[in-house]
């Protein structure tokens, strides 16, 4: 899956290593610290309700900051230019913002605990347990992601065995997860974000000096690899051939919106960090506070991955370094002793951010939404509080057994755009029209959850994989999935509305547009918010915390950014 040349080890000393050392200590100080506000199992799943919103929005970030993404994008730099801002410009941003002024609403609002139990009031048990089954098994298969590309990274870079790497990382992240919950995973991940910005930086400042500048990095890469390297939408007209292998219709539809919608509006692992919030208005500039550090993060993982391009000719070459080297490469020639410790550290940190993001949310819906609806109900809270930590442990140790899963693919944000399209966009269309169409019937929605899952992996494994249709990489392939998951669900899901009951109209307040709660309060950014009221906290008015000025202008200075690169 990450396969990175032998002779990238780094030369780290006792400097380096201490600062690892710190780290850890750290870490688990944190958790510690975060253990004494854990009485009840609502302050270990989420936090007691009880965070500020610049704490969860950076949260938010962090746990979509794993290290496969600062490895694969630069990767994606490396291997097709500036087509990775696609990713975070429109395969983000829009989606972010929706969520955050659409659909915080209807999940904070409604007191659910897990994304899963919104589908529980919405739809039926049914749907309720298949979505919870999904996610969790999604859930253990990206944490292990995260856990062996960590070993493997770890094991060429620091000289590591695979399975040292795997113990280690994975005794810590159980450790203060199962210590101090989600405020101890959630604060933690604050701290891995500006660790791995100090990781980031250097390698950007240092490697631009190295190539002569902006200038001098895109003079070479015009010369090496064309102008249409360094444009966004360069050579994606619909039948022209790119490196990519994808239009830009496929661009915008299965990867802007039915891939991002999918991921940012139903993965639990993000919306946890927003459920954690102290009110709804805390809830909803979640994401739109995590939205503009997004739109940057893609320059600290484009640039070196475009500089790599640039001082190693051959770059993805058989027999060479390969894509997925560019930022250990950049690390061994750039970085002096000590800053090479923060980076090393901000790796690690990447790593473990993307693991406990999963295993929190895996344990918080296994707890919640399988165990205590289905196998053990109506227990006190100590008892969910405890199986809580167990089950955490059992998904580190599942997370073990999945990691060597993602040996069989060959990239690493292929094969995590591979799950979401079979995982998250399904769900996507179940949420989506569940919350727009009150006719939408009760059983509507496992049968739509059911047939996009199936659509998309069908369209993968045998369309595209036993070459049916061809289509030119795994990434096209991927929103291809996508796009064929949404429509399947979707058409399923009218079909077998047209045949079954809908839900009655008494019991879908607050749960789909235009059906308010008799309770119903006005939110910041003019859009209704189902739930019991709440005073607004002290300074939430202000005007710079309006949902839809910070939504709003999140997508202008994405689509700003876009410009320099379009033409």
């Amino acid at each position: 899956m990450i396969t990175l040349a032998e002779g990238l080890r780094l030369p780290t000393n006792g400097l380096d290593y201490t600062i690892l050392a710190l780290y850890f200590v750290v870490v688990l100080g944190i958790g510690f610290a975060a253990r004494r506000s854990v009485r009840t199992s609502l302050d270990f799943f989420l936090s007691g309700r009880s965070l500020p919103a610049w704490v969860t929005g950076l949260a938010f970030v962090a746990a979509n900051l794993g290290a496969t993404e600062i490895l694969g994008m630069a990767a994606t730099g490396a291997q097709y230019g500036v087509a990775v801002v696609h990713w975070y410009w429109i395969g983000a941003i829009p989606a972010m913002v929706f969520l955050g002024l659409v659909m915080m609403p209807f999940y904070y609002g409604s007191k659910v605990r897990s994304v899963p139990e919104f589908l529980l009031q919405r739809f039926d048990r049914s749907a309720h347990l298949l979505s919870s089954v999904l996610f969790a098994f999604a859930a253990v298969l990206i944490a292990g992601v995260n856990l062996y590309a960590l070993s493997i990274v770890v094991e060429a870079l620091l000289g590591w065995p695979q399975w040292v790497a795997i113990v280690v990382a994975g005794l810590f992240v159980l450790a203060y997860i199962t210590i101090g919950g989600l405020s101890s995973a959630i604060y933690n991940e604050v701290l891995q974000f500006f660790v791995i910005l100090a990781a980031l930086i250097p390698l950007v400042v240092l490697g631009l000096k190295r190539v002569g500048g902006w200038g001098g990095l895109t003079d070479s890469l015009t010369a090496s690899h064309g102008h249409n390297f360094l444009t966004a939408w360069g050579g994606t007209g619909i039948g022209q051939a790119n490196a990519l292998g994808a239009n830009w219709l496929t661009i915008v539809l299965g990867l802007g919106f039915v891939l991002s919608f999918g991921y940012w509006t139903t993965n639990f692992a993000e919306v946890q960090r927003a459920l954690s919030a102290k009110n709804l208005s805390a809830a909803r500039r979640t994401p739109l506070i995590a939205a503009f550090p997004k739109i940057f993060i893609v320059f600290l993982v484009m640039i070196p991955g475009l500089v790599a391009a640039v001082l190693v000719p051959k770059l993805g070459a058989p027999g060479g370094l390969q894509y997925n080297d560019a930022i250990p490469y950049l690390m061994q020639e750039l970085l002096p002793n000590g800053v090479l410790g923060i980076a090393v550290t901000g790796l690690l940190a990447a790593f473990m951010a993307g693991m406990a993001a999963n295993v929190s949310s895996f344990n918080t819906v296994f707890t919640y939404d399988i165990w205590a609806k289905y196998v053990k109900r109506d227990r006190p809270d100590g008892y969910y509080l405890r199986f809580g930590r167990l089950i955490t442990a059992i998904g580190v140790l599942a997370s073990i057994g999945t990691a060597f899963i993602a040996s069989s693919f060959s990239n690493v944000m292929g094969y995590l755009q591979t799950l979401f399209s079979f995982f998250n966009v399904p769900m996507f269309v179940v949420f989506i029209i569940g919350m727009f169409w009150k006719r939408a019937s009760m059983k509507s929605g496992v049968w739509g959850l059911l047939a996009g899952t199936t659509a998309a992996m069908v369209n993968y494994f045998w369309i595209y994989k036993q070459g049916v249709i061809a289509i030119p990489t795994d990434q096209g392939a991927n929103f291809v999935s996508a796009i064929v998951g949404f429509v399947a669900g979707a058409v399923v899901m009218v079909a077998v509305t047209l045949f079954t009951a809908p839900k009655p109209a008494a019991e879908l307040a607050g749960l789909v547009w235009g059906s308010p709660r008799s309770n119903e309060v006005e939110s910041g950014g003019g859009t209704t918010a189902p739930g019991p009221a709440e005073p607004p906290a002290a300074g939430d008015d202000a005007w710079y915390r309006k949902p839809a000025l910070l939504g709003w202008g999140a997508v202008a200075l994405a689509a700003l950014c876009y410009l320099p690169y379009s033409l």
